[in-house]
């Protein structure tokens, strides 16, 4: 299921939690980081395939489906 043109849920990885498209890098784990005092560019540099858009959609995304 695909919840943003960049977020997916797919049973199949990480048990069906929300996932950056094409990866397997949580949705949860980004906010959570965010949340630790990350910033953007932490996050771009520790992940190299997000995106900024990546992590804007995870925001976007949590916000929406109360993650």
């Amino acid at each position: 299921m695909l919840l943003t043109d960049r977020v997916e849920i797919d049973p199949a990885v990480m048990l069906g939690k929300p996932v950056i498209r094409g990866t397997r890098i949580p949705v949860e784990r980004i906010i959570r980081k965010l949340g630790e005092g990350a910033t953007d560019a932490d996050l771009l540099h520790a992940y190299p395939r997000l995106a900024q858009g990546d992590v804007q959609a995870a925001l976007l995304c949590a916000a929406e489906n109360d993650l």
